[in-house]
């Protein structure tokens, strides 16, 4: 089975960094100026990764993610927020995404090499609702993708030997408080190493990992590292993005009008400010949603408009709102805005 549509030569990058601002980076990189498929292997340093549209504070225990030094960083993705540690991998797939393409097909299509493997193992493994891989019913990867020009990104993780004691105690407990933000989707976890032949390593995982993807594509491929050109925008992203406050955890919340709502396509909370003619003054969308398009360009377009059922559709009816909210019911965000 191929697992990339683009016909020219896959590039397989096997990553030794483990610095998770470094590595976000290179995600970013990878999507927005490389123009080859890829397939990448990596790891983290014990850090928490964010959803691209989260609110950060609602979901950090700030205390034990100090205490403990403990990265927190912002993703390009959608979705909820994750712990990383060094007994967890991370798999990412870049290909080109024509437009009106499925992305229902893409998960499929860039989680199956790790499922197939996982098989050939023994393990019964299988892709489960939106994005999560689960054995038992029990998680061990969640995947996320990012746009950009035609280009998509999937990444995820993959539990083997991680801390499930840190994982518990980094991320907020899963409470609907509407003080607490948008908290992200919770399930029972579990590490691979549970199902797996007893002793197999992580860089044992790794090369089949490897070997499986790259014996499985019609297209020729090479494995190369970073060069040093690349190095160099990487690591200038790196410290105007990644390693930024702003980026990770953005200004505070706003504290005016705060509603929230579980919907099929995941969490949504909307924070807003009001004129006293009642006028949107001000609006943050948060959420742990998948998107085509950025949630900037909704945020902007609320500012000014009266709160009124008919004002807001009027102003909404200019989007699709499916790009930018995936799998919500079309009333989803002006229900929340009332």
């Amino acid at each position: 089975m191929d697992y990339h549509q683009n016909r020219d030569k896959m590039r397989c990058l096997m990553d030794s960094t483990v610095d998770p601002y470094w590595n976000l980076a290179v995600e970013e990189y990878l999507l927005t100026a490389s123009r080859e498929p890829v397939f990448r292997l990596w790891r983290n340093a014990p850090a928490i990764i964010v959803g691209r549209n989260q609110n950060t504070h609602a979901e950090i225990n700030s205390e034990f993610v100090r205490e403990n030094n403990i990265a927190v960083v912002r993703r390009l993705s959608g979705g909820g927020a994750v712990f990383h540690d060094l007994g967890n991998v991370n798999y990412t797939f870049t290909d080109t995404f024509p437009a009106g393409s499925d992305t229902a097909a893409v998960f499929a299509r860039f989680t199956r090499p790790i499922l197939d493997v996982l098989q050939g193992l023994g393990v019964a493994a299988r892709l489960e609702g939106r994005n999560d891989l689960v054995i038992d019913g029990r998680k061990f990867s969640g995947n996320a993708i990012a746009l950009h020009k035609g280009r998509i990104l999937m990444h995820g993780t993959l539990l083997f030997s991680a801390s499930m004691k840190d994982l518990a105690s980094a991320l907020k407990p899963k409470i609907r408080d509407k003080g607490r933000g948008v908290p992200s989707n919770p399930r029972a976890v579990c590490n691979l190493s549970e199902y797996l032949p007893r002793g197999m390593t992580i860089p044992e995982f790794l090369d089949l990992l490897k070997k499986h993807v790259t014996g499985n594509t019609d297209a020729p491929w090479r494995e190369q590292a970073l060069t040093a050109e690349e190095c160099l925008v990487i690591g200038s992203l790196c410290d105007t993005r990644y390693r930024t406050d702003a980026w990770n955890y953005g200004s505070l919340p706003m504290q005016g009008i705060i509603r929230s709502s579980r919907f099929p396509g995941g969490n949504m909370e909307v924070r807003m400010n009001l004129t006293p003619a009642n006028v949107i003054d001000s609006v943050k969308i948060y959420g742990d949603y998948f998107f085509l398009a950025p949630t900037s360009d909704i945020e902007e377009a609320l500012k000014g408009c009266p709160r009124d059922r008919e004002s807001i559709s009027r102003c909404l009816e200019q989007f699709a709102l499916e790009d930018y909210f995936r799998n919500m019911p079309p009333s989803a965000l002006t229900d929340l805005l009332l």
